[in-house]
């Protein structure tokens, strides 16, 4: 149940993901992009598109291209501070495992509701007292300060003038293109497995199923989408490659250096049950039937003398 329930919740965020990413610009009665972000970020990028292309004379697939580097490269910094964030309470977990373990073993070998419930609600304690707040390492304002930026760029990239007409290694831009939406979906997949292997062995078998969800969906929507876009998703997917790398072989290993210093100065807390012990008369009666019984060995003397 609790697998499903992952799936489904992830499988909402990345949908929610997707929505976002066209919901920041508004179109106006002809489909054409318009609004706030359209105007302060849109219409810049598709500017700079149209400079790359026309005047310094890249075409329109490497001018798509070399913009979305420089807009990736000036909200990674935001990616790298979400990834910091969401890393910090993950490693604080590992650390505290065998804190954490026995309680995790009793919620696992619960047999009834009542008993689950009573193992979850200590390891939320245990989590508090050590200072552990998964809800803290979401990181939603970082994620909604680069929406706008993903959004106009998403715009730009099918709406700049001159790109419809244009085509990049033999492939129209203005069209869909399988080969690049297979290559996308390969990517992203590669991305979504490269964030699996920092995690726990049981995480690890919880979100198995999440590693397909991302590709499929860049297959699904990739497959209506003009190949400008598809080129803008492509270097996104390289980008998100590049954070899941330094994330992996930089952030996680300073963090556990971190978390490690943090703990020596104020060791981990094990958290005390507060269980009752088992009062039921069956348990009572069993702990009496195992008293010794006093022996009657003499009582047949005591008898004679009387």
């Amino acid at each position: 149940m609790k697998k499903k329930l992952n799936r489904v919740l992830f499988s909402g965020l990345s949908l929610s993901l997707l929505f976002l990413l066209t919901g920041c610009v508004s179109r106006d009665s002809s489909g054409n992009p318009t609004g706030t972000i359209w105007h302060i970020l849109g219409e810049p990028m598709a500017k700079l598109i149209q400079y790359f292309a026309n005047n310094v004379g890249l075409g329109f697939g490497l001018a798509i291209i070399l913009v979305t580097i420089i807009v990736r490269c000036i909200i990674l910094p935001l990616g790298l501070y979400q990834s910091w964030k969401a890393s910090y309470q993950s490693e604080k977990m590992v650390y505290l495992k065998p804190i954490f373990e026995p309680i995790n073993e009793r919620m696992r070998n619960a047999t009834t509701q009542e008993e689950k419930l009573a193992a979850q609600t200590e390891l939320m304690a245990a989590q508090k007292e050590n200072g552990i707040n998964m809800l803290g390492g979401m990181g939603c304002l970082p994620l909604l300060v680069q929406m706008p930026f993903f959004s106009a760029m998403y715009f730009a990239a099918q709406y700049t003038q001159g790109v419809s007409e244009s085509t990049f290694l033999g492939i129209d831009l203005g069209t869909r293109s399988i080969p690049l939406t297979a290559v996308i979906a390969v990517l992203y997949f590669f991305q979504s497995w490269l964030s699996m292997q920092g995690v726990a062995e049981e995480q690890r078998a919880a979100m198995k199923g999440t590693m397909y969800v991302m590709p499929l969906m860049m297959v699904f929507f990739g497959m209506s989408m003009p190949a400008s876009v598809l080129l803008y998703w492509l270097v996104g997917g390289f980008f998100s490659i590049i954070q899941q790398l330094i994330t992996m072989f930089i952030i996680k290993p300073r963090l556990r250096k971190k978390i490690a210093v943090e703990f020596e100065k104020n060791p981990p807390k094990t958290y005390k049950s507060k269980a009752r012990k088992d009062v039921t008369p069956a348990a009572n009666n069993a702990q009496l039937s195992n008293k010794p019984k006093k022996s009657n060995r003499n009582a047949g003397k005591q008898r004679k003398r009387k």
